[in-house]
């Protein structure tokens, strides 16, 4: 039996949106038409992350910490954190060492009764702000040793772009749920497909419910930092 030996299906947008309007019994026939069904997928992205934790987003990154400064910026394209540690003696291979900080709210971080304690950090609190986030470090960090914070977090799901030919930045196994979102937002903005608005919404829970269930970590634990 003959098969093909590829592993390489994909859509791009303009696949993607007919599709869709298949779906909506429509044909994306304009230039209006395209630029709100990006706009409806820019939008179910975020709804998406809304959600909950999708493991394709989650990247590591580090920060310097310097002694005295407990807060810090990061990039605006990183929406919360997933876990933290603070790193002694950065690579080095026979000392460095990894500890795990307990996320608290504001709320028990305002019951603190001393927030400028100078020490080795064991909690943070998570700060976001409209355009990005912050992380906060208590206690204050020290100089008794060279601090790294190590973390995981979730990052935004990028942009569907203008270019037709662009790919979405979703793992291949999420393709079925994108589709079935933008046809159930298209028929929710189009009249003529109103009849199918339920079955449409119906199919993109299934799909969705389907695309999580195999995003989720089927390990005991969900991320273990690399020991040394």
């Amino acid at each position: 039996m003959a098969t093909s030996g590829t592993y390489s299906f994909a859509l791009d947008l303009s696949d993607i949106v007919e599709e869709a309007f298949e779906r909506a019994g429509l044909e994306a026939r304009s230039g209006y038409d395209y630029r709100t069904a990006r706009r409806s997928l820019d939008l179910m992205f975020l709804e998406w992350q809304n959600r909950g934790l999708n493991l394709w987003t989650v990247q590591e990154d580090t920060q310097s910490i310097t002694a005295g400064t407990a807060r810090y910026a990061l990039s605006g394209d990183q929406l919360d954190i997933v876990e933290a540690f603070i790193r002694t003696n950065s690579g080095d291979t026979s000392s460095q060492s990894d500890q795990m900080l307990s996320r608290i709210s504001i709320s028990q971080y305002a019951h603190l009764t001393n927030k400028l304690d100078q020490s080795k950090p064991l909690q943070y609190w998570v700060e976001k702000d409209p355009s990005a986030i912050s992380i906060n470090l208590w206690p204050v960090p020290d100089d008794a040793e060279t601090y790294t914070l190590v973390y995981y977090y979730i990052q935004r799901v990028e942009d569907t772009g203008s270019p037709a030919s662009n790919n979405a930045d979703v793992p291949a196994r999420f393709l079925p749920c994108m589709v079935a979102g933008l046809a159930y937002h298209v028929s929710v903005k189009k009249p003529e497909s109103a009849d199918r608005t339920m079955l449409l919404k119906q199919e993109y829970e299934e799909q969705w419910n389907l695309a999580a269930d195999a995003d989720r970590e089927k390990a005991s634990l969900y991320i273990v930092p690399g020991g040394y």
